[in-house]
């Protein structure tokens, strides 16, 4: 399959704008382009423009859209008619019968069709309306979760989720990879395989991340029927240390950036937006079951037995109080994931 991209020109306020059929008398090449394809791609330079123009107002930093060549261009869409399912093929309009493998049946009414390239894969993404299939969770309890690093996920319960650390696994072999494509020359045949070894890395690390976040989330979901999430912004939590200067002489202090780099870099690798947004839309696709978020402040500092505050460093991974309550610092803190949805305020219980 070959993909092509249009690319969009200013028009004097006075030019009125072509029609389809007279731009593919005037570009042959278009005339093997389905015409909703075409629309599909002026449709996404529309939009590109238009979030441009909304940064621009939002006084945020603009990024002018950047012309997608034949490297960059790796989609395009069927937006309504164009394509149906044969016989173990997928007939595309304008290009013909392709082979796929479904790794899964096809339900409902497909609308959409968007063939997806990355590197020497392909992929056939099919936007299908189904109806509302409610699913009833093993229990009627809510669980509370607390993310993290070492341990992707702690649950009240006192049940944990290990962090497989995919990409930590790797990162030796992708570090050797990504110095063998900064040798090769730009342009040569040497230069693009080393790309393709460098994605493919990337893509096998993604691919087990999703993996193991489907299936974790697929069985909370069919477990719990409230699911507990701390609040929290991972990409405000992994942005890089801010730079520190002396005031009087002007030079750099340390500011721990090697150690702050090192703890983003897990956090990415754990994937909890990811790990998040699956459980939510799984609970909101089963009908009976919710994903929740609540304040994460003083969560982990409050004891969930008695309501003292215990500071504790992030070092200090075991928490333990007068009150007799002893346990690991993330199950404690799940405990109070899961009280503050049920209406115990972590205040009034330090109060009393």
């Amino acid at each position: 399959m070959r993909c092509t991209s249009t690319r969009a020109k200013a028009l004097p306020t006075t030019h009125k704008p072509t029609n389809s059929p007279s731009i593919k008398e005037i570009r042959e090449e278009y005339k093997g382009i389905h015409s909703q394809v075409l629309q599909d791609t002026l449709k996404r330079v529309q939009g590109a423009f238009k979030a441009f123009f909304r940064r621009v107002k939002e006084g945020k930093t603009p990024g002018y859209p950047r012309f997608q060549s034949r490297n960059r261009y790796d989609s395009f869409t069927y937006p309504q008619a164009g394509f149906s399912l044969e016989n173990g093929c997928l007939a595309l309009s304008k290009i013909g019968h392709v082979k796929i493998k479904l790794h899964r049946k096809v339900l409902g009414t497909i609308k959409t069709c968007s063939i997806k390239r990355e590197e020497h894969c392909w992929y056939a993404c099919l936007a299908c309306e189904v109806e509302a299939m409610p699913r009833t969770p093993y229990t009627d309890e809510a669980v509370g979760i607390d993310l993290g690093v070492s341990k992707l996920a702690t649950l009240s319960t006192g049940d944990v989720i290990e962090n497989p650390k995919h990409y930590r696994r790797v990162e030796k072999k992708l570090a050797k990879a990504q110095q063998a494509l900064a040798r090769k020359k730009r342009g040569s045949k040497r230069r693009k395989k080393a790309v393709q070894r460098v994605a493919k890395l990337h893509r096998k690390v993604r691919n087990q991340r999703n993996d193991y976040l489907h299936q974790w989330s697929r069985r909370l979901v069919n477990t719990y029927e409230t699911i507990v999430f701390e609040d929290i912004a991972p990409a405000n939590l992994s942005r890089r240390a801010k730079p520190k200067q002396d005031e009087e002489t002007g030079k750099s202090l340390p500011n721990g950036a090697s150690a702050k780099s090192g703890l983003n870099k897990s956090i990415l690798d754990a994937g909890w937006s990811q790990f998040i947004a699956f459980c939510q839309y799984k609970a909101e696709n089963a009908g009976t079951v919710q994903g929740v978020k609540v304040d994460p402040r003083m969560t982990s500092q409050v004891c969930s037995g008695c309501g003292t505050v215990r500071k504790k460093t992030l070092s200090e991974r075991w928490h333990s109080c007068e009150c007799g309550c002893d346990l690991d610092r993330d199950h404690n803190a799940a405990r109070n994931i899961k009280a503050l949805w049920l209406g115990r305020s972590l205040q009034e219980v330090q109060a009393s």
